[in-house]
């Protein structure tokens, strides 16, 4: 191989080992003007686009150490790499397509792994990476925050039983007289004094007569 070619597949191995991902689409029919809005729109999400010979990137597959798509490399090749989330590039590229009808999916190799064209648009319809993350964050701390509730729901209960059971004691103290504590008469209370049978107190009664009543009450009754 020329010096020239070989500098070319050196650079396009060194590109492919870089990148997560390598998504193949047809060149053909692909005007400049089209070629450059492609690159543009790959621009924001960290991708590029070289129009490359099938020879060069069958050589630069094998040096990467990447699987044999060869059955694949027909007609005009251009390939696409970046550095980042291969969805949002899929995306880019079925729009693209679909826009154009040009530049359609060939194959793609994600992590090593060889997709189909229909892997690839299945990969567009995903969220980006940083969309999933986040969703997959949410989905592991769900559990966790259920769990911390239901741990914590024990001691509230236990909390709120003290509570009420102190809110009850001292509603019973309050209604409690300290008069009806043990018959104790509390401080200042007088008690009254008991009632006395009826007989002792006439005959007290009688005994307070004075002598001159008495004598009286004799004197008009025979039986004296």
């Amino acid at each position: 191989m020329r010096p020239e070619k070989a500098t070319i597949v050196a650079d396009l191995s060194e590109k492919l080992n870089r990148s997560p991902f390598m998504l193949v689409t047809d060149y053909q029919r692909m005007k400049v003007g089209q070629f450059g809005e492609l690159r543009n729109r790959l621009m924001p999400a960290g991708a590029e686009v070289r129009v490359v010979k099938n020879s060069f990137l069958k050589r630069a597959m094998a040096d990467s150490g990447l699987p044999d798509v060869s059955d694949q490399l027909m007609g005009q090749t251009a390939v696409v790499t970046g550095e980042k989330d291969v969805a949002p590039v899929a995306k880019i590229l079925k729009v693209f397509a679909a826009e154009f009808k040009i530049a359609a999916l060939k194959v793609g190799v994600v992590d090593r792994a060889v997709l189909s064209t229909a892997d690839v648009e299945a990969l567009a319809e995903l969220p980006s990476r940083e969309v999933l993350l986040s969703q997959l964050l949410s989905l592991l701390l769900m559990p966790a925050t259920s769990l911390v509730r239901v741990l914590n729901e024990p001691a509230s209960a236990f909390a709120r039983l003290l509570n009420a059971k102190a809110g009850q004691s001292g509603s019973v103290e309050e209604s409690t007289s300290p008069a009806a504590v043990d018959g104790e008469v509390p401080p200042g209370d007088v008690a009254a004094p008991a009632t006395t049978e009826a007989a002792p107190a006439a005959t007290t009664e009688a005994a307070l007569l004075a002598p001159a009543e008495i004598s009286e009450a004799s004197a008009g009754d025979p039986a004296v």
